[in-house]
């Protein structure tokens, strides 16, 4: 059973005992029980007969256990944040070229206008690549995303880059997840033209972040997943690890 512990719900075993608290979504079309965080005995057994067909998100030593009782890795991922404030953007960052013909607009457009730009940017060789439908990578997973319905709403320092002919060819969304700044999405399309541009345009998103006085901005990015050095470059520092499973 669970109950709503303010915004965490909390699952507990059948003795009544707390084992797990968590942040409920959907990822992927499964019931999400993300940032769970073990509260209690043995919550394994409770998880695997209570949360059937559940993503969980939460520390490797649970996702393993979970692993050995069947679950599969959905993803595996190293949690990042920027401190905003002891470590302020350098005032270059504002005004980073984009490229000739680019332009920086407000992250406020149609799902289906951002569509093509961010699924090429997945292709099916990238860690981060939706295996379902074009329907449903629109519909499940950037459509909600742009709607603020996961990871919160979408905050106004994000951005998307378009070209001359008002193409959408990289953004930035930053969301409000739950009280944190969160980097929810980076992605530019792949040709070699638009090389280094997610880049420079998370300097323009961290700049405008910190100019609308958030103190810090965090993200998670998956362990294959390149991207991890240019965040580092641009000065996140890792806090966690964690693993995502889908419970047998």
């Amino acid at each position: 059973m669970t109950e709503n512990d303010e915004q965490r719900q909390t699952l507990t075993n059948g003795q009544g005992v707390p084992v797990l608290t968590y942040l409920q979504g959907v990822r992927e079309g499964h019931p999400w029980a993300d940032l769970a965080e073990v509260v209690g005995p043995d919550p394994v057994d409770t998880i695997v007969s209570g949360m059937s067909g559940w993503a969980v998100s939460g520390a490797v030593e649970l996702g393993e256990q979970l692993l050995c009782r069947g679950a599969r890795v959905m993803r595996h991922a190293h949690e990042m944040r920027r401190d905003l404030v002891a470590c302020p953007p350098p005032a270059d960052w504002s005004s980073c070229a984009l490229g000739n013909g680019l332009r920086a607009v407000p992250c406020d457009l149609a799902a289906d206008a951002v569509f093509p730009a961010w699924r090429a940017a997945f292709p099916a060789d990238h860690p981060d690549h939706h295996s379902g439908t074009d329907e449903e990578a629109l519909n499940k997973l950037l459509a909600p995303m742009l709607a603020g319905s996961v990871l919160g709403p979408v905050l106004p320092c994000s951005a998307l880059v378009v070209d001359e002919t008002d193409r959408v060819v990289a953004g930035a969304i930053i969301t409000d997840r739950d009280g944190l700044p969160w980097i929810a999405d980076v992605f530019r399309r792949p040709e070699a033209r638009y090389a280094g541009l997610g880049a420079n345009l998370l300097r323009r998103v961290l700049s405008a972040a910190a100019a609308d006085g958030l103190a810090d901005i965090s993200l998670v990015v998956s362990d294959a997943n390149p991207a991890r050095r240019v965040y580092e470059k641009l000065g996140f520092e890792l806090t966690g690890t964690s693993l995502t499973v889908v419970v047998p």
